[in-house]
């Protein structure tokens, strides 16, 4: 076997790992590098392995850093078959189709305002190419991925159909099995299952997104959400969430109605500023077996889980022109907008209207990677630059680490140690999906109770 980390290597996005097992090339992921728009630019323009020799993708979940390359590589010539879980499936079929609409917008942009013609990456047309090379599996079924290659998914717990993966083959009279993470979410996280890991592996790549640190708890992250509702809007300012349109969206969602029902937060206007967030939060009413029902809200609407995400309070803006007369709606409200990393998307408008006033307050509940203007908020600069526009940030600044969808350091050393306990041929951990600082602390964690850790650079291959 040989593994090249391609992707996500000592990083955050990216993701794209390639395995290498009895003359077959297996692509784990293929995401859109995120960050400096002229680097990812260059970056994501690069193939990720020869697609004539390509045989298959197994991707983990939609997340763009994981998924948003795709169409892209289809674009190049890539025609094998893309195996993920169903509903994977239907979320990419609106993300992907979203990406490839910004990349359009983006271009246009950069043609019209510096001369130059910037072609996007991929269009709509091989977006639906992308989709009908997509195989949808159930977690726990073991499936041919490549002749002599067999993969099972178990729920990761990050996203709405997001797995881990384990793909085992047999050399001679012996099976080997390579375990890869995916991005492993948390235990208590309302609507998606717990974490499943994977069993008995020889080799695992895994990810290391908070290996240094420990996140609020979820009931904790909860009670954070209320007091900054209830402050903001007793200031008389807006709350702007740059939310992930998939997960952390209707996460928050779900707790906004329970809050609102519990009468913890008033009653001020919830929008969802966002065409990707209104139909990923479709994909979930469409999906809700793979819902966790030991959820007390979740058992408590059997009957009606799509209810979950409707309230007296909560409304969608499908249109630009909805968008624009929310910013200029009086009153407080919660408005949440993508991008999670306030990279593109609505979310821009409201911080170039709202940032700069000191009642309203931007509430960050995801990761933010480094050079994105998400990092810059969370860093509180004193100025941003919105739109090629420098403006003040005097707007509050809030973090609350118990909404990342990633397990912290405590969940993933938990997570490994059940991996472990199960593999008794046990030989190598690669850390993948992690910014070097994290990463290095996590493998000197690991170090401490005996257990050594590789942390592969970018372009890296190794033989086992």
């Amino acid at each position: 076997m040989r593994l090249q980390f391609l992707g996500a290597a000592r990083e955050v996005t990216g993701s794209a790992h390639l395995v290498h097992v009895n003359g077959r090339a297996i692509l784990l992921d293929c995401g859109l590098f995120q960050g400096r728009r002229a680097e990812t630019q260059e970056r994501n323009r690069r193939v990720p392995y020869a697609v004539d020799r390509l045989d298959a993708v197994v991707l983990s979940h939609a997340h763009i850093d994981h998924a948003g390359r795709l169409p892209f590589l289809v674009k190049e010539g890539f025609r094998g078959d893309i195996h993920a879980t169903a509903a994977t499936r239907d979320l990419c079929e609106v993300m992907l189709a979203d990406s490839a609409h910004i990349q359009e917008k983006d271009a246009d942009f950069l043609k019209r305002h510096r001369k130059s013609a910037v072609e996007p990456l991929y269009a709509l047309r091989d977006v639906s190419t992308t989709l009908t090379q997509m195989r949808p599996h159930r977690y726990r079924e073991r499936f041919e991925v490549v002749p002599g290659v067999w993969a099972t998914f178990t729920d990761a717990g990050h996203i709405l159909g997001s797995a881990s993966v384990m793909l085992e083959w047999d050399e001679g009279s012996t099976r080997r099995r390579l375990g890869f993470s995916g991005d492993i979410g948390r235990s208590g996280l309302p609507i998606i299952r717990d974490p499943e890991p994977v069993s008995d592996v020889d080799w695992l790549i895994m990810e290391s997104t908070y290996g240094d640190r420990d996140h609020t708890s979820v009931a904790g992250a909860r009670e954070e959400l209320a007091r900054v509702v209830t402050e903001t809007v007793a200031r008389g300012g807006r709350v702007l969430v740059p939310a992930f349109a998939v997960g952390r969206t209707q996460e928050l969602l779900y707790d906004l109605h329970e809050l609102t029902n519990e009468g913890r937060i008033p009653r001020v206007p919830v929008v969802i500023d966002s065409p990707l967030a209104t139909e990923a939060t479709n994909v979930f009413r469409e999906n809700t077996l793979d819902f966790d029902r030991t959820e007390p809200m979740v058992r408590a609407n059997l009957k009606d889980l799509e209810g979950l995400f409707a309230f007296d309070q909560l409304r969608f803006t499908p249109d630009v022109a909805d968008s624009k007369a929310t910013m200029h709606q009086n009153g407080p409200m919660i408005v949440i907008a993508a991008s999670g990393m306030a990279e593109s998307g609505r979310i821009l408008h409201h911080l170039a209207y709202s940032a700069g006033d000191p009642r309203s307050t931007i509430l960050i509940v995801g990761f933010q990677a480094e050079h994105t203007l998400g990092r810059r908020i969370v860093e509180r600069r004193e100025r941003i630059k919105v739109f090629g526009e420098e403006i003040p940030l005097r707007a509050r600044v809030e973090v609350l680490t118990g909404y990342s969808a990633h397990a912290d350091r405590t969940e993933l050393q938990a997570w490994f140690d059940a991996v472990r306990r199960s593999s008794p041929r046990f030989a190598d951990l690669f850390l993948v999906h992690g910014e070097r600082a994290a990463q290095d602390a996590f493998v000197a964690t690991l170090a401490a109770r005996g257990v050594r850790a590789e942390t592969p650079e970018p372009g890296a291959s190794v033989t086992r």
